[in-house]
């Protein structure tokens, strides 16, 4: 019994250690430029064990997607510790991302920049970023819908507006790399909803 967990944490171990390595490459040089000889040496795992793991790189990466959305949601989670309302919980929505900017050495999103990479023709890709993006359109949803006032809009449409300002934003932050769009997002929305 002892060895068979020993084992089993070892197996873990070198899962989390590809993955690990694949995300850490796929959000420097991205998914393209990203070879699977290259995980493989930077793991330092024989080939077999890639494979064991995941059977194709794009196994790989629908795995890496889906660390990526728990990671941000746990994150946006963590980051409203504190928050006591809608409001400030919106706006940490933005400083969240301000962080994740800043933290990644401004990456970018690392969902926009897979799906411009490999596109809609991987569907099961595609997919998974969309349900990643509706999934922050419904917990924005919800918080504009718990506010009392919002400047005479419909919470519905200010929720979307807002949630794609934000992406614009963080597109912008990747390419000037500073936070400034992101900012000015952060000031808008605080006076429009105060």
């Amino acid at each position: 019994m002892f060895q068979k967990n020993s084992f089993m944490k070892e197996k873990v171990k070198v899962r989390d250690r590809i993955l690990n390595v694949a995300t850490d490459l796929f959000s420097r040089q991205g998914f393209n430029q990203t070879g699977i000889n290259q995980i493989i040496a930077e793991a330092d795992i024989a080939i077999g064990s890639l494979y064991n793991h995941f059977p194709s790189k794009n196994d790989l990466l629908l795995a890496y997607l889906l660390r990526q959305e728990e990671e941000w949601f746990d994150g946006y989670e963590q980051s409203c510790k504190g928050a006591g309302n809608a409001r400030e919980k919106i706006l940490k929505f933005v400083d969240f991302r301000i962080e994740q900017q800043k933290k990644s050495d401004f990456c970018g999103c690392p969902f926009t920049k897979i799906i411009a990479e490999v596109g809609s023709q991987e569907e099961p890709v595609q997919q998974m970023v969309e349900s990643h993006k509706n999934k922050q359109r419904v917990l924005l949803h919800g918080l504009f819908k718990e506010l009392t006032d919002t400047g005479g809009l419909e919470p519905k449409l200010l929720a979307e507006s807002f949630f794609l300002m934000v992406e614009g934003a963080t597109v912008n932050t990747t390419i000037s790399r500073n936070t400034q769009a992101l900012e000015n997002v952060r000031k808008f929305i605080k006076k429009l909803i105060s």
